[in-house]
């Protein structure tokens, strides 16, 4: 008889195997009125760290919108007073020959950039236009109860710009579920920021030994490894794992690189993600057949 560590183990080993073999670089799921975090001149996303950052100073001015200093100048517009930028890192690998043989480098530059509402005078024919993706979306039953019978499950606010677990206020922030490209990607999304929430010190207290929750730190990266690795067992569990599990694979991948692509660390963030799962499944207020039916026939599909 199957257990509900298979379930796990074989979620793992399907993240493990598209880890192997290369995965897509991560696309984010949804598409607010803000957009993405791009340069206005070039109109490209930032990638990276870069990507990151930007997104939250982003959701703080409301424009994705970002240009250098010669850039604003260039528009016919100035930085306003007191205002300060933002650091964006640029790295490639250089050859350079020397006797003959080609040599290999990296060439890391750092430069600065501000958000278009830190500027004035910028004509508005030359800034962009954005808008939300808008879809019909349609809600998922087992998914949708998933969530609504966890009892002690923190508030959940919607129509916010970007995906996120507030620990000070316990409280989720999701965007509007019809700027999602597709339905799974949003319960997805939503698993992900739940599994964060479980780690709050009323439930596991998982935050309480990863405590350096400054960006990019290795306690910040493990933590995103954990909310991933828990969101794609909810997502298999809730029968949406096949519309979900490789862009699943490809957020783990921009987080494992933190640790030299170490498999110790990505196997004691799965147990870390198990424990977060465990709770919300023994946190459940009322039973759920439909749940219960869809486990028993995937559990059933894997014997």
């Amino acid at each position: 008889m199957n257990t509900p560590f298979d379930i796990y183990e074989m979620v793992t080993n399907l993240i493990i195997e598209r880890l192997e073999k290369g995965v897509i670089p991560w696309q984010m799921p949804w598409k607010a009125e803000t957009g993405l975090p791009q340069n206005m001149v070039h109109k490209k996303v930032y990638k990276g760290f870069n990507f990151w950052l930007l997104l939250t100073v982003a959701d703080k001015f409301g424009s994705p919108f970002f240009l250098t200093f010669n850039q604003v100048k260039e528009f016919g517009g100035h930085i306003l007073k007191g205002e300060k930028g933002f650091p964006v890192v640029f790295w490639k690998i250089l050859d350079k020959e020397k006797d003959g043989n080609i040599d290999h480098f990296p060439f890391l530059r750092y430069y600065t950039v501000f958000n278009l509402k830190q500027t004035e005078g910028i004509d508005e024919s030359k800034i962009p236009p954005t808008e939300a993706h808008d879809h019909e979306f349609d809600p998922i039953c087992e998914a949708e109860q998933l969530i609504e019978f966890w009892s002690d499950s923190p508030e959940i606010r919607l129509n916010q710009s970007h995906a996120f677990y507030s620990p000070s206020g316990d409280y989720v922030g999701m965007p509007n579920p019809r700027t999602f490209f597709q339905d799974e990607q949003y319960y997805s999304t939503i698993f992900h920021e739940l599994i964060h929430s479980t780690g709050h010190i009323n439930r596991t207290g998982r935050h309480e030994k990863l405590p350096n929750h400054k960006f990019g730190s290795q306690d910040y990266s493990q933590e995103e490894l954990v909310a991933e690795m828990g969101a794609a067992y909810l997502c298999y569990m809730t029968g949406i794992q096949n519309a979900t599990i490789d862009n699943n694979a490809a957020y783990i991948k921009s987080w494992i690189g933190k640790f030299k692509e170490d498999k110790k660390i990505l196997l004691m963030a799965c147990s870390m993600a198990q424990k977060a799962v465990d709770y919300i499944l023994e946190h459940q207020s009322y039973p759920n057949p439909a749940t219960s039916v869809a486990l028993v026939d995937q559990l059933a599909e894997a014997v």
